[in-house]
């Protein structure tokens, strides 16, 4: 038994089974104290708030509130180590733009897990041998500036993980719990959901024209009225879009009033 203090663990996931692998995954190491598990983000807020915990392992997609939004919402004495949790490898490039210690992608191993937690606990530890790493602070700092959009997208394939940037997209196409982003006549399909990855990019170049498209506004060649109120988009490339109605005011705060 060592005489260090135990570094205090909050865990933040809307599953419970999720919260339940993280449980297990820490029970073997002394030092650790769970000292709450909250499954939303309202609950997590509270229990930083009053807990204090060292660090959390954070879900970023959460109702109401999310991973990202917890952190934006805590004062500078409040702010914890994080390493973020999710199903999503889209939020990659944001938590380490945040300057997160970890990002684990569900599914995670014992393994990969084991070497997230190392690395936390050496910062911890230097923290308490040197007063707190400047960076996290610069964490809330960065949050609290503003909404940060994507500048990258996490691409996969064929056991690869390579970057692209967002000024590189020309349209994105819904399919279903997945995106197919389409750069440059090539494709790449993202396992994100068209109104998250919305969510994501600067609506002063990106915009959504109709449930299942987002197009770069910069991208767009011509606009030719359709049938009952629509347009029909046409790309750079020769690529026609439909827009629809519901999303004509959307565009047209972009681009100024449709005839």
């Amino acid at each position: 038994m060592t005489d260090s203090p135990r570094i205090r663990v909050l865990l933040v996931d809307d599953e419970p089974l999720a919260r339940e692998m993280l449980r297990e995954m820490l029970q073997s190491d002394p030092e650790v104290e769970i000292v709450g598990e909250s499954c939303n983000g309202r609950e997590a807020l509270e229990a930083i708030r009053s807990e204090s915990p060292d660090l959390i392992f954070l879900d970023v997609q959460m109702p109401e509130v999310g991973g990202f939004d917890v952190l934006a919402s805590l004062e500078k004495d409040k702010l914890p180590y994080v390493i973020f949790v999710t199903a999503y490898d889209q939020y990659a490039v944001r938590a380490f733009e945040v300057q997160a210690l970890d990002y684990l992608l569900k599914p995670f191993d014992q393994e990969r897990f084991d070497l997230s937690w190392q690395r936390a606990r050496a910062q911890l530890a230097r923290d308490r041998n040197g007063g707190t790493d400047q960076r996290i602070l610069a964490l809330l700092e960065e949050l609290k500036a503003g909404n940060r959009y994507l500048e990258r997208l996490v691409i996969k394939a064929g056991g690869r993980i390579y970057f692209l940037d967002t000024a590189e997209i020309d349209w994105i196409e819904a399919e279903g719990n997945y995106v197919s982003v389409h750069s440059a006549k090539k494709s790449h399909l993202l396992r994100e959901t068209i109104s998250s990855l919305e969510a994501q990019l600067d609506p002063k170049k990106f915009v959504r024209i109709h449930r299942s498209s987002i197009v770069r506004l910069d991208f767009i060649q011509e606009l030719q009225p359709w049938f009952h109120g629509e347009y029909r988009v046409i790309l750079n490339d020769g690529t026609q879009l439909t827009l629809s109605r519901n999303h004509r005011d959307k565009l047209q705060e972009a681009l100024g009033k449709l005839p």
